[in-house]
C-alpha cells in the first residue's frame, strides 16, 4: 500500500482512506489477511495507537473483521465492499461536479466533456 499522509487531516483518517481504497479496488482482496498492527504502522511511519484506532474503525464500519488469534481479515461480505466502493464513487464525483458548476460548467455540458475525454482517451 502507498501510504501518502499529509497534515490536512487526522492521520488515522487517512490511514482508514488508504486501507478502505485498497480493499475497494481488490489490492486487498476479500478474505485476506491484514499485516499486524505493528507491521502496518511501521510501514505507514505511524504510531501503532494511530493504526489501531484506523482499524478499529474499518472494523466498526464492516469492512475488516478480527479472529481472536488469526488476526485481522477483509470482510468476505462483497455487498459491503461494493457499497463503499459505490459511495466512495459517488463523493468523488460530487466533488468533480461542484467543481465543474464553480468553473461555470452545467451538468450537461459537464457530461458532454467526459464524452469528448473518452473519445480522445480511446485513441
Amino acid at each position: 500500500m502507498q501510504w501518502n499522509l499529509s497534515d490536512n487531516r487526522p492521520i488515522y483518517l487517512q490511514l482508514m482512506d488508504t486501507i478502505t481504497l485498497a480493499i475497494t479496488s481488490g489490492a486487498l482482496p476479500a478474505g485476506s489477511r491484514l499485516p499486524s498492527v505493528r507491521e502496518l504502522a511501521a510501514q505507514a511511519g505511524v504510531n501503532p495507537n494511530t493504526m489501531q484506532r484506523a482499524l478499529s474503525e474499518l472494523e466498526r464500519s464492516g469492512l475488516l473483521y478480527s479472529q481472536r488469534t488469526a488476526g485481522r481479515f477483509v470482510t468476505d461480505q462483497f455487498a459491503n465492499i461494493t457499497q463503499k466502493r459505490k459511495e466512495l464513487a459517488m463523493e468523488q464525483i460530487q466533488a468533480f461536479l461542484s467543481s465543474m458548476k464553480d468553473m461555470g460548467y452545467s451538468t450537461e455540458e459537464t457530461i458532454e466533456l467526459i464524452r469528448q475525454a473518452e473519445k480522445e482517451e480511446e485513441k
